[in-house]
């Protein structure tokens, strides 16, 4: 295990996260926030020093493979979260450690969950920070270090496939780092047209900041209590629907439409997948709703929004769904499990493991009936390799039993059975609301400092696919 090279990333780890709080700084001079300078100025300072103790110098091994890739991510993410806390604790805005610790892990992990009950009261450059950790964590920190690090390529290609969403990683170009910069260029030109058209609707420009920071990384953190419910605008919430879908496609896709290379783009499985279950769910649950809202247009406005929201693990709300039937709460659930497509800033099990699972169900089937059949997992007209059908099981495997897991923990909390298999669903697959009194309009502060952490964990576990967090731990020193 090659530690001085893992320590020598964390320290460009620290250093981009260090330069990101400059922004929070901006926002509250701006603001007349006096408190910004100490809040966010203290830590910005101890990650500048020790970001340049640990890279000061460039290790002579350079080597990473798989293990180091991992390892390196998971101990980034880990610290990310416990440095992302600390201006939340010296501006006393969120004092008690487990609260500040779940409310950034909920904010880099982009799963949207809260545990504050009135974020109206936070400072602005509070409430920017909270939404640009959505940013930060959606595309990943390791991705941005990777775009602007020279390095060797197959060390990159390794935290890559540590960090990147889904069942594989690959480089859309020859070199990995130039992936690293195209994703991170589409990301940002999307993040930009975002805001523009939320301009465009009557927003103010730094609602209209936050919203696209939380939208682009789908976690769903809001300026106001009642979320986007609280423009009552038709215009703003499908924008931002349209676009937390977008953001839900896998990035890939997008270069291969600039290249036109549009063949690729419209035999891709998992994407024709994804905008079916959402053209589905929507009118399911519409029809479902319809005695609720009283017409069909307001059925098919907050079902839309809803559905768009839960699948891409966004979060964002403009009603109460535990006033929903039972079967469209029960429908949501269900996709919050699916989530968005592989390659994309949503969270879930992703479309593609979804469609593994049930084409090596169906291949098992085949192979029961007639043995002597041959049989085999395709995606996109093509053979899907062993590796990747052991993976995918191997993966489904792992979550649900770490699901489980974490449910008996949180029971231990005496809360019931349902909202207690609601928080963790909603944290292991970075949702951000859940059922009973953690639906939209409820929030977790109420759990106990133990359950907090359990459910963190369970927000790192399904924000980097559990396998980095496992070798991290795993790891045996030599």
């Amino acid at each position: 295990m090659n530690y001085r090279m893992i320590l020598y990333i964390m320290g460009q780890i620290l250093k981009g996260v260090g330069l990101f709080m400059l922004l929070p700084i901006i926002v509250g001079l701006i603001y007349g926030e006096e408190h910004v300078v100490s809040s966010f100025g203290i830590p910005f300072a101890i990650l500048m020093v020790i970001s340049f103790a640990l890279t000061v110098r460039k290790p002579k091994n350079n080597s990473i493979f798989s293990m180091e890739g991992f390892v390196s991510v998971a101990a980034s993410w880990i610290m990310m979260s416990v440095v992302g806390a600390v201006p939340f604790i010296i501006s006393g805005e969120i004092p008690n450690f487990s609260d500040a610790i779940f409310e950034t892990v909920s904010g880099f992990t982009t799963t949207g969950a809260t545990i504050l009950s009135d974020v109206e009261s936070m400072s602005k450059s509070c409430l920017f920070w909270r939404a640009f950790t959505h940013w930060i964590g959606g595309m990943g920190i390791l991705m941005f270090v990777l775009a602007i690090m020279s390095s060797n390529d197959s060390r990159t290609m390794h935290m890559m496939r540590a960090e990147c969403a889904g069942p594989k990683a690959g480089k859309l170009v020859s070199k990995s780092k130039f992936s690293a910069r195209i994703l991170y260029m589409i990301y940002i030109s999307m993040t930009l047209l975002e805001i523009i058209m939320l301009l465009f609707g009557g927003m103010p420009l730094y609602d209209a900041i936050i919203h696209a920071c939380s939208s682009a990384g789908t976690g769903g953190f809001s300026i106001w209590g009642d979320s986007i419910a609280h423009y009552n605008s038709l215009y703003i919430e499908m924008v931002i629907a349209v676009f937390v879908i977008l953001f839900g496609v896998n990035f890939n896709l997008y270069y291969y439409l600039l290249i036109k290379k549009f063949p690729l783009v419209f035999r891709n499985e998992e994407a024709r997948t994804y905008f079916g279950i959402i053209i589905t769910a929507t009118a399911v649950i519409t029809m479902n709703t319809m005695k609720l809202f009283g017409s069909f247009g307001e059925a098919l406005r907050h079902s839309f929004f809803m559905v768009a929201s839960t699948i891409t693990s966004a979060g964002f709300a403009t009603t109460d769904t535990s006033q929903f039937p039972i079967f469209s709460q029960t429908l949501l659930i269900l996709l919050m499990f699916v989530g968005s497509c592989a390659g994309s800033t949503g969270g879930g099990m992703k479309v593609s493991r979804i469609l593994i699972l049930f084409k090596t169900g169906v291949k098992e089937l085949k192979y029961i009936v007639n043995p002597r059949a041959v049989a085999t997992v395709k995606m996109d007209g093509k053979p899907v390799e062993n590796d990747v059908v052991r993976g995918v099981s191997s993966y489904f495997i792992l979550f649900m039993l770490i699901l489980c897991a974490s449910l008996l923990l949180i029971t231990l909390d005496n809360y019931s059975i349902e909202e207690s298999a609601s928080a963790v669903i909603t944290c292991m697959n970075n949702i951000g609301f859940g059922v009973g009194r953690f639906s939209t309009s409820g929030n977790l502060g109420g759990l106990n400092a133990f359950s907090k952490f359990v459910l963190s964990f369970d927000m790192l576990i399904g924000r980097l696919e559990i396998y980095p967090l496992i070798m991290l731990f795993a790891t045996k020193k030599h």
